[in-house]
């Protein structure tokens, strides 16, 4: 996982100066992110059920080669439809990554304690990846050029493959029933212990992805270097790396910090929304600090609420709804920014989700917050 996060950061301070260089205007921009993150949304609902059932460890590797495959390719486009095409297809080969390395994740572990460990272990390893990996992606985009750093990104994760070939084990066995074979995505979309985690999940990932559109935009619109918008990035990445180590915030329930992160992007949009500029570095900071508190609330709150053997489709199913935030993100800020600031369209939704979430969160039993129920 560490690998993989930070391959796949390295791109952020890249893609978007690339696709405008080929001739992408900001409205494609947004329309190829979105669709890959749509591609990422109908990969997730299948992998889901997959995973459950033929196991992890398939789904890890062979999505590594395919995707580093793609990416080799991402540096020999001509023109943005190809660029297009190559990202709704790396998108979806890349769906059934996550759900297959969170539910492996989760196996490793014997009671939820243990699960939240390995959950807060893997967010710090993800977080110190994103830190350094924005700064490798600028200085790849400044000293080989946005082709060639591609070329080294499809590498990077075709050897990551060869090692996951080697020596990533799937602990559980394999079990296929008529009982797992008769799991549903919708018996999870059904779970009342996961609707305020989607809830959630979807408002922070269209936050995130209106802060991974709008930054690297700057190196377009003010001439900043893909180094000075890789800082920006490490910034955020720092303050994720932050909250992740003050394990006593895993002692509260998860739904109460999924509240309370979420509250705290939605007012940090609102500094940004206000133009702070010149404490940038604090605010992407302050985003990165409540999007750590959040996304290890939102794994326990998963294995929290349903049995193991549901585990892929649930994870599928929240990878599915992370890729909807994007989508929206990316469409809806590629479509706007000309005319409104996407950081008050986030801010709307997230104060909407959040009011929302607090008000399930009082009707919904004490139960479904803290005890796993099996999908059956």
């Amino acid at each position: 996982m560490f690998l993989i996060s930070l391959i796949m950061s390295i791109q952020a301070p890249i893609f978007t100066p690339y696709a405008a260089m080929i001739g992408a205007s900001s409205v494609l921009i947004g329309i190829m992110l979105s669709a890959a993150q749509f591609a990422n949304l109908v990969g997730n609902l299948i992998a889901g059920p997959l995973v459950d059932r033929f196991g992890k460890r398939i789904f890890i590797t062979l999505p590594l080669l395919v995707s580093g495959s793609l990416f080799i390719f991402h540096g020999l486009v001509a023109n943005t439809a190809e660029l297009l095409l190559l990202r709704a297809l790396n998108g979806f080969s890349l769906a059934f990554l996550i759900p297959a390395a969170m539910a492996l994740l989760s196996g490793y572990a014997g009671n939820s304690r243990q699960q939240g460990k390995n959950m807060a272990v893997n967010g710090i390893l993800g977080t110190i990846a994103s830190i350094i990996a924005p700064l490798i992606g600028g200085k790849l985009g400044v000293m080989f050029g946005y082709a060639n750093s591609y070329f080294v990104i499809g590498a990077a994760l075709i050897i990551t493959a060869v090692y996951t070939m080697f020596f990533l084990k799937d602990r559980q066995a394999v079990t296929v029933n008529k009982r797992n074979q008769s799991l549903s995505l919708i018996q999870v979309l059904a779970n009342p212990g996961l609707h305020v985690v989607f809830l959630t999940g979807f408002a922070v990932m269209y936050i995130h992805g209106v802060i991974i559109y709008e930054i690297p935009y700057l190196s377009v619109e003010k001439g900043l270097s893909t180094v000075t918008t890789g800082k920006m990035f490490s910034f955020m990445g720092i303050g994720t790396f932050f909250s992740l180590s003050l394990f006593f915030i895993n002692r509260f329930a998860p739904v109460k910090r999924l509240i309370f992160g979420l509250f705290g992007m939605c007012m940090t949009l609102f500094a940004l929304l206000n133009e702070w500029t010149t404490a940038l570095t604090l605010l992407l900071f302050l985003m990165g600090f409540f999007f750590g508190v959040i996304m290890p609330a939102m794994a326990t709150a998963v294995t929290d609420a349903v049995a193991r053997e549901g585990h892929g489709r649930a994870f599928g199913v929240m990878s599915a709804v992370y890729s909807l935030g994007m989508i929206f993100s990316s469409f809806v800020t590629g479509l706007i920014r000309e005319v409104i600031s996407p950081y008050f369209i986030a801010f709307l939704i997230g104060m909407l989700v959040l009011s929302f979430v607090g008000y399930m969160k009082l009707r919904l039993p004490r139960s479904a917050h803290t005890k796993a129920t099996p999908l059956r």
